[in-house]
């Protein structure tokens, strides 16, 4: 086990290798291996484990009623795997999660865990953070999916990252995360994005975007 690796897992923020090789000692727990392609969970089944990428990345998919893949986000080590539906009434894994490369998970039954949470109250506000996080991730990505245009997914992106002051931003993310975040592929987010900046809204070097209109793009994203 790699506790130095688990170190650095949001669910054990805080706490040191040593310590996380102690708690773990004392919880019930199982290692399992993965290989690349690998169906790891099916939407629809139970989440009756806490499950942490130790190694490795693994990537949510979902298939729309046309037949259509979409990626959701990958997800390399150490993140973890549908926390927040570990809980509560429908606690079934939201999409298929399947391996991007070989690789190892954490697994921890509910109940053990739920042990664990009552006895370390680091590990207790770390996990309600983790779901805290989760959930606004998920309230950000439904916000631009009500955008109709990719114009306006992006508009409404850049100027969320100017706020009322900036006139200038750097994306953190690439085009390539842009594009799973919006749900449309990635070429279209950069053809997108040239367009605006021939019809004047902003210029684009690289990850930098320097806004020229800002009332355009608020206008883009009644669009």
């Amino acid at each position: 086990m790699d506790y130095i690796q688990l170190s650095r897992a949001p669910l054990f923020k805080g706490i040191s290798a040593e310590e996380i090789g102690i708690i773990l000692s004392d919880v019930p727990y199982r290692i399992r291996k993965f290989m690349a392609g690998t169906l790891i969970s099916q939407s629809g089944e139970s989440v009756n484990s806490l499950m942490v990428v130790i190694s490795g990345v693994v990537k949510g998919e979902m298939v729309d009623y046309a037949g259509r893949v979409i990626k959701i986000e990958d997800i390399p080590a150490p993140g973890a795997l549908a926390s927040a539906f570990m809980f509560g009434n429908r606690n079934r894994f939201p999409v298929n999660v399947i391996a991007v490369s070989e690789g190892e998970l954490l697994l921890i039954d509910k109940q053990d865990f739920l042990r664990l949470l009552m006895k370390n109250g680091v590990i207790l506000v770390n996990f309600l953070d983790m779901i805290s996080n989760r959930s606004q991730f998920l309230s950000e990505k439904i916000k631009f999916l009500n955008f109709k245009t990719i114009k306006g997914k992006l508009a409404q992106f850049i100027l969320q990252k100017a706020g009322k002051e900036l006139s200038s931003v750097s994306f953190d993310i690439t085009q390539n995360d842009l594009a799973d975040f919006f749900g449309v592929a990635r070429p279209s987010v950069a053809r997108a994005l040239g367009e605006m900046e021939h019809e004047g809204y902003l210029e684009a070097k690289g990850k930098n975007i320097r806004i020229i209109d800002k009332e355009g793009l608020a206008r883009l994203t009644r669009d």
